[in-house]
């Protein structure tokens, strides 16, 4: 039984995710689900993602001279420098190139629905200009010439020529059961290197997609250090509580019984960890432990009386036991009344939480005694004298 448990869990966990979906949040009769939707399938997405692309410092003068690199910047010399503004030194031929190469890579996501950036504007020029796109020398002559209302809306959000940075702005179809938020954003780290071509200290990923998955990613890590440190403080506490390490082993064992199992339930059926179904394991270490300390401590009572360990096994049964399960019952039928709710994590809480319940009280019930029997952590008889 114990090698089943072991490996039914060891499968699971490897099939475990963390993973924090918006849209999956709620049911699909529900309007709000729909109206996510349509905007994923028809406006291109709903979670933000932003790129930032630093470009290195260049001289005025090369800037300058790959500019002029075209006969069209002739007929406006006069004009920029009467203006004094060196914004059009910005848009040389090499930053064009590189934003559309990044433009045109993160469109090739199937993740991701949108992407505005300066390629955006870029790629206009091939409905005005017969199939070419705007050259650095427009864009930079649009820059420099246009109202600052329509400045603020086609070029200030994507470029800033102040910090040599442009700026990418993408969303993402939550709705896309494939998409995997946290690998979806290492690989477009990878990518910008590999296949871009960017250095990795040359861009940063940042939005509201990025804040959520660091979010998530820390709450595990601290909710996977925590609970060692609580498995570390329980096993000091039954070891102070019972004066045996044998009894504190045997405890934290029947303990992680139901960790193991709900975290192999939820690999299996495909429950991704998320902000509120990562605290899973923290109750259910809380609901084992009380019931632990008062099943071990009848069975200490019990074997006070004869040694003998099947005898007191059914003595514990015949009192403790029957608070024990009453007391898991009670909170069951509390907890049940979540599954009701239309909000599917407080749903999914709610039917992990009676799983823990219920495997927690038949490892206490049914591990417990298993184990004591088998083991002996209170002794013999004959180690008593």
């Amino acid at each position: 039984m114990v090698v089943l448990i072991l490996g039914f869990s060891l499968f699971g966990v490897t099939k475990l995710i963390v993973e924090n979906s918006f849209i999956n949040y709620f049911k699909e009769s529900t309007e709000i689900y729909k109206g996510m939707q349509k905007i994923d399938n028809n406006l291109g997405g709903t979670t933000p993602l932003e790129i930032v692309v630093r470009f290195p410092e260049a001289k005025p003068q090369e800037a300058q001279k790959t500019t002029q690199s075209s006969d069209e910047l002739d007929s406006f010399a006069d004009e920029f420098a009467e203006d004094g503004n060196d914004a059009q030194y910005w848009f040389t031929a090499q930053k064009m190139e590189t934003i559309l190469r990044v433009h045109d890579y993160l469109e090739s996501l199937s993740e991701v629905g949108n992407v505005s950036s300066l390629g955006t504007l870029s790629k206009v020029g091939r409905i005005l200009k017969e199939g070419k796109d705007f050259d650095g020398v427009e864009l930079a002559l649009m820059y420099n010439e246009l109202p600052p209302q329509f400045k603020k809306i086609l070029l200030s959000p994507y470029v800033n020529t102040e910090y040599n940075e442009a700026r990418f702005v993408i969303r993402i179809v939550d709705s896309d059961e494939n998409l995997r938020r946290d690998e979806l954003l290492k690989k477009i780290q990878k990518d910008l290197v590999t296949k871009v071509g960017l250095k990795k200290e040359d861009f940063e990923l940042v939005g509201m997609m990025v804040l959520y998955n660091n979010m998530l990613q820390s709450l595990f890590d601290s909710q996977i250090s925590t609970l060692g440190l609580a498995l570390l403080s329980l096993g000091a506490m039954f070891f102070f509580l019972f004066r045996s390490l044998k009894i504190a082993i045997v405890a934290l064992t029947v303990n992680l019984v139901p960790i193991s199992v709900i975290f192999g339930i939820m690999g299996i059926a495909g429950i991704p960890l998320d902000i509120m179904s990562i605290t899973i394991a923290s109750i259910a270490l809380g609901i084992t432990v009380d019931n632990t300390i008062h099943y071990f401590y009848r069975f200490r009572e019990e074997l006070a009386r004869d040694g003998d360990y099947i005898a007191s096994m059914h003595r514990a049964h015949a009192t403790i036991a029957f608070g024990m399960f009453y007391y898991s019952l009670a909170t069951i039928v509390g907890f049940l009344v979540l599954v009701t709710s239309n909000f599917i994590p407080t749903l999914i809480f709610g039917l992990l939480t009676v799983i823990v319940l219920l495997v927690a009280i038949v490892s206490d019930l049914l591990f417990s005694p298993l184990l004591v029997v088998i083991f002996k952590p209170f002794g013999t008889k004959t180690t008593k004298n």
